[in-house]
């Protein structure tokens, strides 16, 4: 629930114009105008599960701060919604279909791998194709587009990738394994990215979020009333929060904010690591 978007599996294909459809994108919109932070002017980036939610804020921020964004989305509507806000292209790729990404090659400076679902059960009652989708969703589809983006990002001598993680990337809690193991994997993918990447200018970093106040997040309390026995508002206030200090759930654009750090060059020789947005969930 907590770094999770309801942006689901965004998409990414091959970098060529045409009219819209799955794999395709087209550029739509007026450019916003640029926030305080690092200039992006010149750069591309892809954000995954960028039709709502922390996707959405992402990609609002880079687009503001001068990046062309292209906005990945399985929804089709959703996604062009973004990029017409902002001033962006639209992907739509069913992103869970990974043998649909194995040949990709993609051209971006900046990739935010965002996409992910949550889903709840214990683990004798867990679904093994459920569990196998999310994985493939959230851990196999970003090292796919990793690999698709890393040549080009090579050529250049420069690239950032930034792996929406989670608290739940460092922690584990009941009822989520495929969520905690996938997150867990990411973290471990970025690590692997930032050794290799080090001395080609690439870095990888995860920004790891508590509960994040998204769709997904809201729409999950009523799953989680019924895994532990509770009300939505004791699920809200005793299981949400519980371990976190500051008693809020955390705003999409304070994610952006750490993914545009990381963009910056002031996080030039931050990689290999994740910035915890967490209200202090990971303190105690």
């Amino acid at each position: 629930m907590e770094g999770e978007d309801s942006d689901q599996h965004s998409g990414c294909g091959e970098h060529r114009r045409g009219p819209p459809g799955p794999g395709r994108y087209r550029p739509v919109g007026v450019a916003m105008s640029a926030p305080a932070g690092p200039d992006l002017g010149g750069r591309r980036a892809l954000v995954t599960g960028a039709a709502s939610g922390i996707g959405a804020a992402v990609a609002t921020r880079l687009a503001a701060l001068g990046a062309h964004v292209v906005v990945c989305d399985v929804e089709a509507d959703g996604a062009a919604r973004t990029a017409e806000r902002i001033g962006g292209e639209v992907l739509v790729l069913d992103l869970s279909r990974t043998a649909d990404l194995a040949d990709l090659h993609l051209e971006a400076d900046i990739l935010v791998n965002n996409a992910g679902i949550q889903d709840v059960a214990p683990v004798d009652r867990f679904s093994p194709e459920r569990f196998s989708f999310m994985l493939r969703l959230m851990l196999e589809a970003p090292f796919l587009l990793s690999r698709a983006v890393l040549p080009r990002m090579y050529e250049r001598g420069w690239g950032r990738i930034v792996h929406i993680s989670s608290v739940h990337g460092l922690r584990a809690s009941p009822y989520k394994a495929a969520y905690v193991s996938a997150k867990h994997g990411l973290q471990g993918l970025s690590k692997v990215i930032a050794l290799e990447g080090a001395a080609k200018g690439v870095t990888s970093n995860c920004v790891a979020p508590g509960y994040v106040r998204t769709p997904l997040v809201e729409n999950q309390l009523a799953d989680q009333a019924e895994a532990h026995g509770l009300s939505v508002e004791e699920v809200t206030t005793e299981v949400l929060l519980a371990r976190s200090a500051m008693k809020r759930l955390i705003d999409p654009d304070e994610v952006a904010g750490a993914v545009a750090f990381l963009c910056s060059p002031e996080a030039m020789s931050i990689t290999g690591t994740q910035l915890t947005v967490d209200g202090g969930w990971t303190a105690s």
